[in-house]
């Protein structure tokens, strides 16, 4: 039995691995169909949406539906707040400047780090500390401008972005909460795939003309790109089922970048800046640091 829960305990390093490298490719691509041929964003949700039924399809398969009222009402909240937040980012992105926006969503894991500290009293030990504050650092160093702001005015685009942040942060807390809640993985991605489908109207709504015209490489592409997002949200859903999320969350939110740096490095010639080859070292020191600590907590239970 103590083994057994060992190894679920440890469950979560290879799901956020896993998260980590779907989520790093898929932002070091996902901007191609729009770069590439002006794919609108809208439609870039709208096919999101539709990939969201693969992994989510895997997902059930492993776990049985759980009917109760408790898994709907957390799997929408998870839901809404996720597709809900990306659909006020193509707004914000419309209104304000990307370079300021950024930074401002990129404090989301702080949120969540808070939320699971007083709310679920989750508990790390001193190296593990140190961790979850070099990678916070380090996520905010991916998002430093790399451009002056010049004359940009603080405009509606600004509280968007906060609301952002906080969508984001709460649905990773509220991920974690689920789980404590017995709801099982695929019932939570599942509902997550609800939510998504919910805001299609809305998103086919924001379109300022239909996706007409368009070749068959933009929602081509787009489908690949967006697969590897949906797949990697279930990674992050079974992550935060197994890990603590004052661990998950930074982690993830600091190494993706690193990988999605990498690769831009390796196929585009584009070399990080200095604020994110700093984030680069302080997300792998602190990333490193957090999941010794756990691995170390985790022996000594053992043991004890």
């Amino acid at each position: 039995m103590l083994g057994g829960t060992t190894m679920r305990d440890k469950g979560w390093i290879l799901y956020t691995a896993l998260l980590v490298l779907f989520w790093g490719v898929w932002g070091a691509f996902s901007a191609l169909p729009t770069q590439l041929y002006g794919y609108p964003d809208q439609m870039v949700y709208i096919i999101w949406a539709f990939t969201m039924l693969i992994p989510c399809w895997f997902g059930l398969r492993r776990d049985r539906f759980d009917r109760r009222a408790i898994a709907a009402v957390y799997g929408l909240a998870i839901g809404l707040t996720g597709a809900g937040g990306q659909l006020l980012l193509f707004k914000a992105l419309t209104i304000g400047p990307a370079y300021l926006i950024f930074p401002v969503i990129s404090v989301s894991p702080a949120i969540t780090v808070l939320m699971a500290f007083v709310l679920l009293r989750e508990k790390i030990a001193g190296l593990g500390v140190l961790g979850v504050v070099l990678a916070l650092v380090a996520v905010v160093m991916f998002s430093v401008p790399t451009e002056t702001a010049g004359g940009a005015s603080y405009g509606p685009w600004l509280l968007l972005a906060i609301i952002i942040c906080v969508c984001w942060g709460v649905q990773a807390f509220l991920m974690k909460r689920a789980a404590l809640a017995g709801v099982n993985d695929g019932t939570t991605f599942a509902w997550m795939t609800v939510s998504g489908f919910l805001l299609v109207p809305v998103a086919y709504w924001m379109m300022q003309a239909p996706a007409t015209g368009y070749p068959w490489a933009a929602p081509g592409l787009t489908l690949v790109t967006q697969l590897l997002n949906a797949i990697g949200a279930l990674f992050l859903v079974m992550a935060l089922s197994r890990g603590k999320a004052v661990i998950v969350a930074p982690c993830t939110n600091a190494l993706a970048p690193v990988l999605t740096i990498i690769l831009s490095l390796v196929f585009y010639g584009t070399f990080p800046s200095v604020p994110s080859f700093l984030g680069i070292v302080l997300a792998i020191v602190g990333s490193t640091l957090m999941v010794y600590s756990e691995e170390r907590a985790a022996a000594s239970v053992v043991h004890a």
